[in-house]
């Protein structure tokens, strides 16, 4: 009888133990971290689980990299880590942690903006403006650019956003090319960015963008001169505002964007246009205008004829003259 009560004194100090430490094995997985702030956390391309243990106890998310590594093998599932940036909480648990890690929520979202109209060289700057992107970049071609916002990842390359801009671009024009209307002018998908790159720049206002679409379609059905004001300053300023009066010697230069002495369209898109800009250069609105001029509210006045067309401009100078710019 001593020895069997001695046996159960024993199994029950061994239950003891095994359940004290099965407590603290899972309130170390399942309880409060060692992290006293809200953090980011990068997981780098095929990292493994031991390497990451090891970023995260350097970086004070989990108290040990071993028992991080022994509990997420044991109890976390085996589901892998994903390469990504996350925002890690304070106090996160092991457990949250490796959830965090394996993209069940958490992944930092960091964004850039590329506004409708922004020429390349500006796109190129911004890129190398943003100190977590990697690598350099080349302005990319004019017009190759979707104006939008793009996700990236701390430590990715600027190239390859880039290329992410350059595909959502050529997706969007393959749709919106194949949906043109019958009268649209441009002959190619090429040539409707080059219109669209125009209208871009020549009105601020989303409601005039088939109108002045219309208007410039007019011209090149004619064989008018487009005698558009930003395609004199591109060749300039690559795009970027002039910042002064246009000169007259560079309204008579001859080159290949110059719409003052040549016909027909610039050789290449002036700007990167946005969606809504080429969906008017190809769904152009049905119009006799064939001039405009700024209302002095920033918007335009448009006119058929060279007559009210100078009509418009002397009104239009007035305004500015009572403004006191002339």
């Amino acid at each position: 009888m001593l020895k069997a009560g001695r046996l159960r004194i024993i199994a029950l100090a061994v239950l003891l133990v095994v359940g004290a430490y099965s407590v603290h094995f899972l309130y170390g997985w399942y309880g409060s971290g060692p992290l006293v702030k809200d953090t980011t956390f990068a997981v780098p391309e095929g990292a493994s689980l031991a390497s990451v243990a090891e970023k995260l106890e350097a970086e004070g998310i989990v108290a040990s990299a071993s028992t991080f590594r022994t509990r997420a093998r044991l109890l976390g599932g085996g589901e892998p880590l994903k390469a990504g940036e996350y925002a890690v909480p304070a106090h996160a648990s092991g457990a949250a942690v490796l959830a965090i890690l394996q993209g069940v929520g958490g992944e930092v979202r960091r964004m850039v903006t590329i506004p409708e109209g922004m020429p390349s060289i500006m796109v190129q700057e911004r890129l190398m403006a943003q100190s977590m992107l990697t690598g350099p970049v080349t302005a990319p071609a004019e017009g190759s650019v979707l104006p939008d916002t793009y996700a990236f990842q701390r430590g990715e390359s600027r190239s390859a956003v880039v290329a992410r801009m350059q595909e959502a671009m050529a997706r969007t024009l393959a749709k919106l090319w194949a949906e043109r209307a019958s009268d649209a002018v441009p002959r190619s998908a090429e040539e409707a960015v080059i219109l669209a790159s125009i209208v871009e720049k020549e009105t601020g206002k989303p409601s005039e963008r088939r109108m002045v679409a219309g208007l410039y379609s007019n011209r090149l059905r004619q064989g008018m001169m487009l005698q558009a004001d930003p395609t004199i300053i591109y060749p300039i300023t690559r795009g970027k505002p002039l910042g002064r009066r246009i000169r007259q010697s560079e309204i008579q230069a001859v080159n290949a964007y110059n719409t003052y002495t040549m016909v027909g369209l610039p050789s290449a898109p002036i700007t990167n246009p946005g969606k809504a800009s080429i969906e008017a250069a190809l769904h152009p609105a049905r119009t006799n205008a064939l001039f405009m001029v700024a209302d002095g509210k920033g918007g335009h006045v448009f006119a058929p004829t060279l007559q009210e067309h100078n009509a418009n401009v002397a009104r239009w100078f007035a305004i500015r003259k009572a403004r006191g710019e002339l």
